[in-house]
């Protein structure tokens, strides 16, 4: 079995220099790192992980808490995080919380019994207070999807508000003249923005009645029943901004049984860029570039559990409108 110090013979390093490039212990060269990396390929080497873990008190395991893997956006951020991951040496448990404050922190602390490296945390109900208490007990964290602007805490989030007033600009410049809008829950910072998004570029024009805002609760029935309700109060709306893509793919399904025909009659534009490829016609939405965002993430948690400088606030990743059939 090739071992650590045939890897530093034929790279031309002491044993210390390849530790410290395989456990993130120091500082090495350039040159050294490229030695040892062409000495390691040749030679066929794979470091120990339970040897390093031992050593250094660390597991190689990191984790992705999640509120709902059954959203397709969430299965798109851990295969980004899993990637990112994988890509330096480190193993990804994913945890499923079914937005219940509960079992997230039951899952919180078996993690930190396992003695996990650190954690990327999507919470719809997490505090921040809880999150500064895990981080005083030396657990690296990184928040996704939610931000705490008064707290030393690495956040990761989207322009929201901004992607909010992209969407019903384009829907008024594609000539609607009523627009609705179909929101997530109230508590959760993305569709907050979002609603608040539409509600700065639609509340001093003159057809804007709070009627034509509807909870979705950010599923597919949600936007169904929300696009009924707002129908049936408003058929002559001619627009429609989802807070997500879900709630867009219920709202089309529920126009659909209504006749109404998209884009002719009503354009609808959803919010995430998640794949929807069975659904027709094709939607617009508003990009949160999804694997970026678990990639950024994990790239993130990594620098600071090798505690690399790095500074606990929020990052905010840009958005991108995607034109398509629906409008």
């Amino acid at each position: 079995m090739t071992t650590i110090r045939d890897v530093s013979k034929l790279a031309g390093v002491s044993v210390a220099t390849v530790s410290r490039l395989y456990n993130k212990s120091g500082y090495v060269s350039k040159e050294a790192e490229t030695a040892i990396q062409a000495a390691a390929e040749k030679l066929n080497y794979k470091p120990n992980t339970i040897a390093r873990s031992l050593a250094g008190k660390k597991t190689a395991a990191v984790a992705l808490m999640v509120p709902d893997i059954l959203n397709p956006f969430f299965p798109e951020i851990a295969r980004a995080a899993e990637d990112a991951a994988a890509s330096q040496g480190y193993t990804l448990v994913l945890c499923n919380t079914d937005n219940n404050p509960d079992k997230e922190k039951m899952y919180i602390e078996a993690l930190i019994n396992k003695q996990i490296d650190g954690i990327i945390i999507s919470s719809y109900t997490i505090s921040p207070e809880q999150i500064i208490a895990l981080q005083k007990r030396s657990i690296p964290i990184v928040v996704i999807d939610k931000s705490f602007p008064d707290h030393p805490i690495l956040t990761i989030t989207t322009a929201n508000r901004y992607g909010g007033q992209l969407a019903v600009q384009h829907l008024l410049e594609a000539g609607c003249g009523k627009i609705a809008h179909i929101c997530g829950p109230s508590h959760v910072h993305s569709a907050r923005e979002r609603t608040l998004a539409y509600e700065e570029m639609c509340a001093q024009l003159p057809w804007f009645t709070p009627s034509l805002i509807a909870f979705g609760h950010f599923s597919v029935a949600g936007g169904y029943a929300a696009m009924k309700n707002i129908f049936h109060q408003h058929p002559d709306v001619d627009g429609v901004f989802a807070g997500n893509d879900l709630m867009a793919a219920g709202a089309l399904k529920a126009l659909h049984e209504l006749g109404v025909t998209v884009p002719t009659q009503l354009k609808l534009i959803g919010f995430d860029g998640i794949r929807m490829d069975m659904v027709y016609p094709e939607l617009s939405t508003v990009s949160q570039q999804i694997y970026s965002l678990g990639k950024t993430a994990m790239d993130y948690l990594i620098r600071l559990i090798n505690n690399e400088p790095i500074e606990r606030c929020n990052y905010e990743l840009e958005v991108e409108l995607l034109r398509k059939a629906s409008t």
